[in-house]
């Protein structure tokens, strides 16, 4: 935890008269009323966790000095190649397991469907309808009762806690081996089961931990304990790899590898740099090779029922898009559609996750109840409602086989007779892949009814409501790709003869402003789509649809993945202040906070203990006596030496490296004592470390295990300020100093952590700031 949930102070109130920007400059601009408290809790999975942030800078104390000084020229290209071999892995663990799942998924769907399908033939319909919910309640059986009772934080697409790890959350329990392995279970149960939900989110997480386990050399109990990978052993590579891996993820989803990098640079990840641009690139690669090279395979029928759609999952490349500018009208309005209904959806979807936590809450078994009822509901939907639709002849000049009861095709029989086919069946009775490809279909004006895509929108925004937030694995991307270009496609039925759009592209762009509306992408989300449907003239009206439905969403509430991330919990620092954040200095915010617990350079261990066993902060500022005091201070003015972390103090401790006399170390007594890698291992629990009496009375020299250079702020600066250096640099501590040190003065004002730059967590403390939330900062 960042702060101790009990504290406890006597700032003055602030009365609430005046203009908090129109104080003299003597004055404070607020007063804070209460203490900067913060609860560092966090709904991830199933139960309520404690969350930590992550350590991306790096300690320059002065092991890690004499580390990197004696590193040879070989051992850091040796260091580098490992890192593009760990990116090569992630690409190739990553393009494997999608594939099987992709295999899985087609495999199990397609022979459910052609067992249905053998029903319907006969006319026994009723029979069809147990055999299609039966199958579907088992897969989501499995799916479910893994997610609840072995991997609770599977559940879900895991995009968000990705997210937030990236932005320095240390999400528990989030990339364990258990997790990926019904991560990876649960997605082919739960997509073959025919939910309304999709693999790409899964895939994501799946991704990121591939890259987490290879980076630390496997599970925590079983670890590779290979020198060369304990250099990755902190967070810093760790991070660059789940950064990879998600990439990769997105690509194995698509088959995008542009895109899924611009993805994990647009969507997921808070620090990038060019280097980590390379390997991420490079990753997608591998997944792009190992895709196509197993669909080479599956093309000569070594797959069984797996599609032969090549590593284009829906290609529109042999169609020839034509539009003009008079077509301007109903583009724009599919993208200000796609921005309402996108916003609206994250609206309702909040409801709906509050709602099913209430739900949960309740028991295990209510979680895995509340998966099948809504799977029986979707069975029974997918099933009944093309007996609503009309039944349609067959067009002779189509080649494509026409009526078909198979796990494929655009013209699903269904109940209707020799020559005719349902079109509703063609869009519900089959794989969502399968649903997408056929609704993105060119060149077919009359092949769905104005009323079967009626009824296909309506029953996609309400599985798409009630499907997410259930105990399995499940992603947004499918769902709210089968929702807008269900509406795409009304809109260009309704245009008719006045656009020379065909209804295909505006389906396209119908899936595409509805992602846009919802999830708040754009450069990402073009390239995507270009890559998913193979046809470059897409991309100047795409562009405009993403632009337009990001711009009317983004007027109304945040990304469903911010939402996300609120309701679960998790402090997400955002990349732009808020404008009253401009009001209000860092050393004010300190001020509102208890005061800085401190060290000394040479400090003694029952010192030691007792902060360790009384706080729960996890770095501290270590004081020393000026050698050489500066110009204008007394002799025995204090100076900041730098920080040293729990972790550290925690090592100390259970390795014993105490002193009998107040002193300094030499420099080989602390090598002999602290590998370098050991340092980098967290380890705050010492309740079972024994101290002695006399043990306490010893000493322990902390100048060789202190951060020298940590990050300092001035007291006057603002808070809006530092927000975007901590979260650019990506920092867990950021001390605060005073702008002029006097005589008996504490070098230290404050140590301001994730939990203080909280808006919320400020507005809290300074309830006065809620006033001019909407006026502009000066």
């Amino acid at each position: 935890m960042e702060e101790d949930l009990n504290q406890i102070g006597n700032n003055s109130s602030y009365n609430g008269e005046g203009d908090p920007e129109s104080n003299t400059l003597n004055q404070p601009l607020v007063k804070a009323n209460r203490t900067l408290s913060s609860t560092p809790l966090a709904l991830v999975g199933a139960k309520v966790s404690y969350i930590e942030s992550l350590d991306y800078e790096i300690n320059e104390n002065d092991l890690f000095k004499h580390d990197w000084r004696k590193r040879s020229k070989a051992q850091v290209l040796q260091y580098v190649f490992l890192k593009w071999t760990l990116a090569c892995l992630v690409g190739l663990f990553t393009g494997l397991i999608a594939t099987l799942i992709n295999l899985a998924v087609e495999n199990i769907a397609g022979y459910k469907l052609l067992a249905v399908g053998h029903f319907l033939g006969q006319e026994r319909y009723v029979t069809g309808l147990m055999m299609f919910a039966g199958a579907n309640l088992g897969l989501t059986l499995v799916a479910s009762v893994l997610c609840v009772y072995f991997a609770p934080t599977a559940a879900g697409p895991g995009i968000p806690e990705i997210k937030a790890y990236l932005n320095g959350v240390d999400t528990p329990n989030m990339f364990g081996a258990n997790t990926m392995i019904v991560k990876i279970i649960g997605s082919i149960g739960a997509v073959a089961a025919g939910l309304d939900l999709g693999k790409e989110g899964p895939l994501v997480h799946i991704g990121s931990c591939i890259a987490s386990l290879l980076g630390q050399g496997g599970t925590d109990n079983h670890r590779i304990k290979w020198r060369w990978l304990r250099y990755f052993n902190n967070d810093r590579d760790r991070r660059d790899l789940i950064t990879c891996g998600s990439a990769a993820g997105v690509c194995a989803a698509f088959r995008s590898p542009v895109g899924g990098v611009l993805f994990a640079l647009e969507e997921v990840a808070t620090w990038w740099r060019s280097a980590l641009l390379w390997r991420t690139f490079f990753s997608t690669a591998v997944v792009v090779v190992v895709l196509r090279e197993f669909i080479e395979i599956c093309n000569s029928g070594k797959c069984g029922l797996f599609g032969t759609g090549g590593l284009i999952m829906f290609d529109v490349s042999h169609v020839t898009y034509t539009y003009h500018f008079s077509d301007i009208i109903p583009v724009t309005l599919i993208g200000v559609i796609g921005g309402i209904l996108g916003s609206l959806y994250n609206h309702l979807l909040n409801k709906v996750l509050r709602l099913y936590n209430l739900i949960n809450e309740k028991g295990k078994i209510h979680k895995v109840l509340l998966s099948l009822s809504v799977s029986l509901f979707t069975s029974v939907c997918l099933y009944g409602l093309p007996f609503l639709g009309k039944c349609k002849p067959c067009d002779p000049s189509i080649e494509e086989i026409c009526p078909t009861n198979g796990r494929s095709g655009n013209f699903k029989q269904f109940h209707c007779p020799k020559g005719y086919y349902s079109d509703l069946a063609t869009l519900l009775l089959t794989t969502n892949d399968d649903a997408v490809r056929n609704i993105f279909s060119s060149n077919t004006t009359n092949e769905f009814s104005m009323g079967s895509l009626w009824i296909f929108f309506v029953l996609y925004c309400i599985l798409g409501l009630f499907t997410f937030g259930i105990a399995t694995p499940s992603g947004l991307f499918l769902p709210i790709i089968l929702m807008g270009s269900a509406y795409g496609r009304m809109l260009g039925t309704a245009m008719g003869s006045y656009t020379s759009i065909d209804q295909g592209l505006y389906a396209v762009l119908g899936a595409a402003s509805l992602m846009a509306g919802s999830m708040r992408m754009t450069v990402s989300l073009c390239v995507i789509f270009l890559e998913l449907t193979n046809n470059l003239l897409l991309l100047p009206i795409t562009m405009f649809v993403l632009l337009i439905a990001k711009t009317v969403g983004d007027s109304f509430n945040p990304s469903i993945y911010d939402i996300i991330l609120h309701l679960k919990g998790l402090p997400f620092l955002e990349a732009n202040p808020e404008p009253w954040m401009r009001n209000l200095s860092v050393g004010e915010l300190g001020d509102a906070k208890p005061p800085v617990v401190t060290l000394q350079g040479v400090e003694t261990v029952a010192k030691i203990v007792d902060v360790l066993r009384n706080t729960t902060h996890n770095a501290f500022p270590v004081l020393d006596q000026a050698e050489v005091p500066q110009v204008g201070l007394a002799s025995g003015t204090t100076e900041l030496h730098g920080l040293i972390l729990r972790a550290h103090l925690v090592k100390v401790l259970k390795k014993r490296w105490f002193l009998t006399e107040k002193r300094r170390t030499e420099e080989w007594e602390v090598r002999e004592k602290f590998p370098w890698d050991e340092l980098a291992e967290r380890e705050d629990n010492f309740d079972d470390v024994a101290i002695t009496s006399s043990e306490m009375q010893m000493y322990v020299d902390l100048h060789p295990l202190t951060n020298t250079t940590p990050y300092t702020v001035m007291e006057n600066m603002s808070v809006a300020k530092a927000l975007v250096l901590f979260r650019q640099v990506g920092l867990r501590h950021l001390l605060v100093v005073p702008k002029i040190q006097a005589s008996g003065m504490s070098p230290v004002v404050g140590i301001l952590t994730r939990q203080d730059l909280r808006a919320y967590n400020i507005l809290q403390a300074f309830p006065h700031l809620e006033k001019s939330k909407g006026r502009k900062a000066h």
